[in-house]
Protein backbone atom coordinates (compact mmCIF):
# COMPACT_ATOMS: atom_id res chain seq x y z
CA UNK A 1 0.00 0.00 0.00
CA UNK A 2 1.28 3.42 -1.23
CA UNK A 3 0.96 6.53 1.05
CA UNK A 4 -0.18 8.24 -1.55
CA UNK A 5 -0.57 12.50 -1.83
CA UNK A 6 -3.60 13.46 0.32
CA UNK A 7 -4.26 13.33 3.45
CA UNK A 8 -6.68 10.45 3.48
CA UNK A 9 -4.53 8.17 1.54
CA UNK A 10 -1.49 9.42 4.27
CA UNK A 11 -4.00 8.12 7.39
CA UNK A 12 -5.20 4.75 5.71
CA UNK A 13 -1.47 4.08 4.62
CA UNK A 14 -1.19 5.38 8.88
CA UNK A 15 -4.01 2.71 10.24
CA UNK A 16 -3.26 -0.02 7.42
CA UNK A 17 0.36 -0.13 9.04
CA UNK A 18 -0.85 0.10 12.98
CA UNK A 19 -3.57 -3.40 11.76
CA UNK A 20 -0.28 -4.58 10.06
CA UNK A 21 2.02 -4.56 13.23
CA UNK A 22 -1.05 -5.65 15.63
CA UNK A 23 -1.34 -8.73 13.11
CA UNK A 24 2.34 -9.37 13.13
CA UNK A 25 2.94 -9.17 17.22
CA UNK A 26 -0.10 -11.74 17.30
CA UNK A 27 1.20 -13.73 14.73
CA UNK A 28 4.80 -13.84 16.71
CA UNK A 29 2.89 -14.86 19.76
CA UNK A 30 0.98 -17.44 18.20
CA UNK A 31 3.40 -19.12 16.22
CA UNK A 32 6.32 -18.83 18.90
CA UNK A 33 4.24 -20.43 21.47
CA UNK A 34 3.38 -22.99 18.98
CA UNK A 35 6.40 -24.02 18.11
CA UNK A 36 8.21 -23.78 21.45
CA UNK A 37 5.64 -25.67 22.51
CA UNK A 38 6.18 -28.40 20.27
CA UNK A 39 9.71 -28.67 20.89
CA UNK A 40 9.80 -28.12 24.45
CA UNK A 41 7.09 -30.32 25.56
CA UNK A 42 6.99 -33.13 23.06
CA UNK A 43 6.06 -37.12 24.28
CA UNK A 44 9.69 -38.14 23.80
CA UNK A 45 10.68 -35.60 26.86
CA UNK A 46 8.33 -37.24 29.03
CA UNK A 47 6.38 -34.39 29.27
CA UNK A 48 2.72 -34.93 30.79
CA UNK A 49 -0.20 -33.19 29.74
CA UNK A 50 -1.65 -30.49 32.26
CA UNK A 51 -4.79 -31.75 34.07
CA UNK A 52 -7.07 -28.51 33.92
CA UNK A 53 -10.36 -28.11 32.33
CA UNK A 54 -11.26 -24.51 33.20
CA UNK A 55 -9.49 -21.08 34.13
CA UNK A 56 -11.24 -17.92 35.04
CA UNK A 57 -8.01 -15.56 34.84
CA UNK A 58 -7.09 -17.03 31.60
CA UNK A 59 -10.89 -16.47 30.54
CA UNK A 60 -10.80 -12.90 31.21
CA UNK A 61 -7.58 -12.22 30.02
CA UNK A 62 -8.35 -13.57 26.61
CA UNK A 63 -11.47 -11.84 26.06
CA UNK A 64 -10.18 -8.78 27.39
CA UNK A 65 -6.48 -8.06 25.16
CA UNK A 66 -9.19 -8.58 21.84
CA UNK A 67 -11.23 -6.08 23.08
CA UNK A 68 -8.32 -3.68 23.62
CA UNK A 69 -6.91 -4.75 20.42
CA UNK A 70 -10.14 -3.71 18.49
CA UNK A 71 -10.93 -0.33 20.29
CA UNK A 72 -7.48 0.18 19.76
CA UNK A 73 -7.98 -0.48 15.67
CA UNK A 74 -12.08 1.13 15.44
CA UNK A 75 -10.91 4.46 17.08
CA UNK A 76 -8.80 6.24 14.72
CA UNK A 77 -10.66 4.30 11.85
CA UNK A 78 -14.12 5.73 13.22
CA UNK A 79 -12.11 9.36 13.80
CA UNK A 80 -10.76 9.07 9.77
CA UNK A 81 -14.13 8.31 8.03
CA UNK A 82 -16.07 11.01 10.41
CA UNK A 83 -13.45 13.77 9.18
CA UNK A 84 -13.71 12.30 5.53
CA UNK A 85 -17.98 12.48 5.61
CA UNK A 86 -17.51 16.01 7.28
CA UNK A 87 -14.39 17.83 6.69
CA UNK A 88 -12.63 19.76 9.44
CA UNK A 89 -9.35 21.45 9.69
CA UNK A 90 -6.99 20.34 12.96
CA UNK A 91 -8.81 22.75 15.37
CA UNK A 92 -12.13 21.04 14.47
CA UNK A 93 -13.38 23.91 12.31
CA UNK A 94 -15.51 23.30 9.14
CA UNK A 95 -13.37 23.47 6.04
CA UNK A 96 -14.52 25.63 3.14
CA UNK A 97 -14.71 23.98 -0.46
CA UNK A 98 -13.19 25.82 -3.00
CA UNK A 99 -14.39 24.73 -5.88
CA UNK A 100 -16.73 21.80 -6.86
CA UNK A 101 -16.42 19.28 -9.33
CA UNK A 102 -18.99 17.33 -10.46
CA UNK A 103 -18.67 13.60 -12.13
CA UNK A 104 -21.20 12.18 -14.39
CA UNK A 105 -20.58 8.61 -14.97
CA UNK A 106 -21.33 6.66 -18.44
CA UNK A 107 -21.04 3.82 -20.07
CA UNK A 108 -18.07 3.96 -20.61
CA UNK A 109 -16.71 7.38 -20.10
CA UNK A 110 -16.61 10.01 -17.90
CA UNK A 111 -17.94 13.77 -17.72
CA UNK A 112 -16.43 16.84 -15.61
CA UNK A 113 -18.13 19.69 -15.01
CA UNK A 114 -16.49 22.70 -13.28
CA UNK A 115 -19.72 23.85 -11.52
CA UNK A 116 -20.00 27.88 -11.39
CA UNK A 117 -17.29 27.51 -14.00
CA UNK A 118 -19.28 27.42 -17.44
CA UNK A 119 -16.39 24.58 -18.16
CA UNK A 120 -17.27 20.31 -18.32
CA UNK A 121 -16.13 17.98 -21.22
CA UNK A 122 -16.23 14.06 -21.45
CA UNK A 123 -13.67 12.05 -20.69
CA UNK A 124 -12.70 8.60 -22.81
CA UNK A 125 -10.12 6.12 -23.12
CA UNK A 126 -7.45 7.63 -25.87
CA UNK A 127 -7.65 6.31 -29.19
CA UNK A 128 -4.73 4.61 -29.93
CA UNK A 129 -5.36 2.32 -26.77
CA UNK A 130 -9.26 2.21 -28.25
CA UNK A 131 -8.15 0.90 -31.49
CA UNK A 132 -5.31 -1.55 -29.64
CA UNK A 133 -7.75 -3.32 -27.76
CA UNK A 134 -10.17 -4.68 -30.92
CA UNK A 135 -9.06 -7.12 -32.34
CA UNK A 136 -8.66 -7.18 -36.16
CA UNK A 137 -10.86 -4.06 -36.56
CA UNK A 138 -7.61 -1.60 -37.26
CA UNK A 139 -4.94 -3.62 -39.85
CA UNK A 140 -2.60 -0.31 -39.13
CA UNK A 141 -3.34 -0.09 -35.29
CA UNK A 142 -0.37 -0.26 -32.30
CA UNK A 143 0.55 -3.51 -30.72
CA UNK A 144 -0.48 -3.31 -26.72
CA UNK A 145 3.09 -3.09 -26.13
CA UNK A 146 3.81 0.15 -28.17
CA UNK A 147 1.38 2.20 -26.43
CA UNK A 148 2.52 4.43 -23.42
CA UNK A 149 0.13 3.65 -20.16
CA UNK A 150 -2.02 1.42 -22.51
CA UNK A 151 -5.97 1.26 -21.40
CA UNK A 152 -5.04 3.72 -18.46
CA UNK A 153 -4.67 6.92 -21.00
CA UNK A 154 -8.04 8.98 -21.87
CA UNK A 155 -8.14 12.13 -24.03
CA UNK A 156 -9.06 14.84 -21.79
CA UNK A 157 -7.85 14.57 -18.46
CA UNK A 158 -9.41 15.78 -15.45
CA UNK A 159 -7.47 18.71 -14.20
CA UNK A 160 -7.25 20.55 -10.31
CA UNK A 161 -5.41 22.90 -8.53
CA UNK A 162 -2.67 20.91 -5.69
CA UNK A 163 -2.95 22.55 -2.40
CA UNK A 164 -7.18 22.99 -2.51
CA UNK A 165 -10.19 21.87 -0.69
CA UNK A 166 -12.20 20.33 -3.67
CA UNK A 167 -15.64 19.01 -3.39
CA UNK A 168 -16.49 16.27 -5.95
CA UNK A 169 -20.50 15.82 -6.50
CA UNK A 170 -20.72 12.06 -8.18
CA UNK A 171 -23.80 10.73 -10.35
CA UNK A 172 -24.56 8.26 -13.08
CA UNK A 173 -26.46 8.81 -16.26
CA UNK A 174 -26.85 4.54 -16.97
CA UNK A 175 -26.04 2.57 -14.36
CA UNK A 176 -23.88 2.29 -10.97
CA UNK A 177 -19.87 3.81 -11.58
CA UNK A 178 -17.40 3.96 -9.11
CA UNK A 179 -15.12 6.67 -9.16
CA UNK A 180 -11.24 5.69 -7.63
CA UNK A 181 -8.15 7.07 -8.22
CA UNK A 182 -6.23 4.78 -5.03
CA UNK A 183 -3.32 7.91 -4.70
CA UNK A 184 -6.40 9.86 -3.22
CA UNK A 185 -7.66 7.15 -0.96
CA UNK A 186 -11.01 7.29 -1.27
CA UNK A 187 -14.09 6.40 -3.96
CA UNK A 188 -17.70 6.89 -4.44
CA UNK A 189 -20.05 5.18 -6.56
CA UNK A 190 -21.76 6.74 -8.59
CA UNK A 191 -25.70 6.07 -8.73
CA UNK A 192 -28.24 6.81 -11.50
CA UNK A 193 -30.86 8.84 -9.70
CA UNK A 194 -28.89 10.20 -6.54
CA UNK A 195 -25.75 12.29 -5.55
CA UNK A 196 -22.73 10.93 -3.86
CA UNK A 197 -20.16 13.68 -2.19
CA UNK A 198 -16.39 13.75 -1.57
CA UNK A 199 -13.68 16.33 -1.33
CA UNK A 200 -10.08 16.00 -1.35
CA UNK A 201 -7.21 18.12 -0.83
CA UNK A 202 -4.34 17.08 -3.50
CA UNK A 203 -0.47 18.03 -2.02
CA UNK A 204 1.30 17.07 -4.79
CA UNK A 205 1.82 18.26 -8.60
CA UNK A 206 1.79 15.47 -10.70
CA UNK A 207 -0.60 12.79 -12.73
CA UNK A 208 -2.61 10.29 -11.32
CA UNK A 209 -5.04 7.41 -12.81
CA UNK A 210 -6.86 5.56 -11.63
CA UNK A 211 -10.57 3.17 -13.31
CA UNK A 212 -14.09 2.67 -12.70
CA UNK A 213 -14.02 -0.35 -9.68
CA UNK A 214 -17.72 -1.41 -10.01
CA UNK A 215 -18.77 -3.35 -12.45
CA UNK A 216 -20.91 -1.69 -15.34
CA UNK A 217 -20.78 -3.51 -18.53
CA UNK A 218 -18.94 -4.84 -21.37
CA UNK A 219 -16.54 -2.32 -21.88
CA UNK A 220 -15.80 -1.81 -18.06
CA UNK A 221 -12.01 -2.15 -18.48
CA UNK A 222 -11.65 0.53 -20.49
CA UNK A 223 -13.03 3.83 -19.02
CA UNK A 224 -9.68 4.77 -16.87
CA UNK A 225 -9.41 8.03 -14.89
CA UNK A 226 -6.92 10.38 -15.30
CA UNK A 227 -6.50 13.24 -12.89
CA UNK A 228 -3.56 16.03 -13.43
CA UNK A 229 -2.83 18.22 -10.77
CA UNK A 230 -1.54 21.42 -11.62
CA UNK A 231 -0.01 24.25 -9.57
CA UNK A 232 -2.61 27.29 -9.02
CA UNK A 233 -1.27 29.40 -11.36
CA UNK A 234 -0.88 26.81 -14.15
CA UNK A 235 -4.53 25.72 -13.03
CA UNK A 236 -6.09 29.06 -13.24
CA UNK A 237 -4.24 29.80 -16.74
CA UNK A 238 -6.10 26.49 -17.88
CA UNK A 239 -8.94 27.25 -16.83
CA UNK A 240 -8.93 30.38 -18.59
CA UNK A 241 -8.33 28.79 -21.72
CA UNK A 242 -11.28 25.84 -21.45
CA UNK A 243 -13.44 28.87 -20.73
CA UNK A 244 -12.39 30.79 -24.01
CA UNK A 245 -12.60 27.89 -25.68
CA UNK A 246 -16.44 27.32 -24.46
CA UNK A 247 -17.36 30.84 -24.91
CA UNK A 248 -16.19 30.51 -29.06
CA UNK A 249 -18.06 27.03 -29.32
CA UNK A 250 -21.34 28.68 -27.77
CA UNK A 251 -20.91 31.85 -30.00
CA UNK A 252 -20.40 29.34 -33.15
CA UNK A 253 -23.39 27.66 -32.47
CA UNK A 254 -25.65 30.86 -31.87
CA UNK A 255 -24.41 32.04 -35.14
CA UNK A 256 -25.06 28.84 -37.42
CA UNK A 257 -28.45 28.95 -35.27
CA UNK A 258 -29.27 32.20 -36.53
CA UNK A 259 -28.60 31.55 -40.02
Amino acid sequence: MTQGVTEFSQTAYDLHMIVFWICVVIAVLVFGTMIYSMFAHRKSKGVEAAQFSHSTKAEVIWTIIPILILVSMAVPATKALMRMEAPKDENGEHLNMEMTVKVTGYQWKWKYEYLGENVSFLSTLKRDSDMARQIGDFPNKKRPGEIENYLLDVDQPLVIPVDTNIRFLLTSNDVIHSWWVPQFGWKRDAIPGYVNEAWTNVKEVGTYRGQCAELCGKDHGFMPIVVEVKSKEDFAKWLSEQKGENLAGDVSVQTLAKN
